[in-house]
């Protein structure tokens, strides 16, 4: 399962999608590693749906190693809203970052993917091999798809050609940088947002999306970056790899928690009339675990600090 270390040390890393949440994240955790040059392409110089793009962007600046945390991301209502966008988008960004890193002889590829690749009522928690074993969540089956193609890719690119990309599943993800959209962003960001206009506007309750009672786990997003370099330093095989924090708790209670870290003194309000996804959907974090990780950020302090970037960054923004 394991190839002892690859030196992240006098490297050329290439980080697709480096201005996302994850994207970032990772830049700031490469910072500590001594790589020779990170490489970066905004969308402006580099449409990674364009095949032909990617592969003269990738031979031109020759990465030995790349992550790819690039992808069209959002919650339930945007997988939902707009299904082929999420699937030919994540689609072809996938297939053209991997395949152009074989070409160009790249050392390294982390590709990540995310929970929702595993069936809707996967038996708990859910272990890397129950992928493909039963019926994805209608809500986000386009992005679930896209990402199980992406994971395939690397173990073909691997299987044929001997190539070493690897893949890491993600749980829902949180931290500075996320999208607070209104309707296109995760539960996170969506409720935090919304108690702070609440709050703003001189409100009490927060209307919650669904019945509160399915089950999450959440991870921020330096965790995640932690996980994921040091997978790409420590792991080389087939099976992709979770990346959780082992814990979960209700919609519910996380709305709770963000009343409190938001400061409103109002109740919860329930719109029973929106979906609530999947009922629960935790993952099993032991060959993780077994080389070495885990994830060091408490809920509360990890929202302390989501908080407190939103308010910097986004929130006088908010009602653009």
């Amino acid at each position: 399962m394991t190839s002892g270390i690859f030196s992240l040390s006098g490297k050329r890393i290439w980080i697709a999608g480096h201005r996302g949440m994850v994207g970032s994240a990772i830049a700031r955790r490469l910072e500590t590693e001594n790589c020779e040059e990170i490489l970066t392409a905004s969308r402006d110089d580099l449409d990674l749906r364009r095949q032909s793009d990617v592969e003269a962007w990738v031979k031109d600046r020759k990465p030995e190693v790349v992550f790819v945390p690039a992808a069209k991301v959002g919650g339930i209502y945007a997988n939902d809203t707009y299904p082929a966008e999420f699937l030919y988008d994540n689609m072809m960004i996938a297939a053209n970052i991997i395949h152009a890193a074989h070409l160009n002889d790249v050392k390294k590829l982390m590709f990540l993917g995310s929970s929702c690749i595993y069936p809707k009522h996967a038996q708990q928690p859910i272990i890397e091999d129950y992928i493909l074993t039963g019926p994805l969540e209608p809500t986000n089956q386009w992005y679930a798809l896209a990402k199980i193609a992406g994971i395939k890719l690397c173990q073909s690119y691997r299987k044929q050609f001997g190539r070493d990309f690897i893949s890491a599943m993600p749980t829902n993800l949180y931290g500075p940088g996320d999208n607070f959209h209104p309707e296109n962003s995760h539960v996170i960001p969506a409720l935090m947002r919304k108690a702070h206009e609440v709050k703003c506007d001189g409100g009490m309750d927060l209307e919650v999306w669904g019945s509160g009672e399915p089950y999450r786990e959440f991870l921020h997003v330096d965790d995640c970056a932690d996980a994921i370099v040091f997978l790409m330093k420590h792991y080389s095989s087939e099976s992709h790899v979770n990346v959780g924090s082992g814990e979960e708790l209700k919609i519910s209670e996380l709305a709770r928690l963000i009343i409190e870290v938001v400061g409103l003194r109002g109740d919860l309000q329930f719109d029973t009339s929106r979906p609530d996804g999947t009922p629960r959907k935790l993952m099993s974090n032991n060959m993780l675990s077994s080389l070495g990780w885990t994830a060091k950020t408490p809920l509360r302090q990890g929202l302390q600090e989501t908080y407190a970037w939103y308010c910097a960054n986004i929130s006088s923004r908010a009602k653009i």
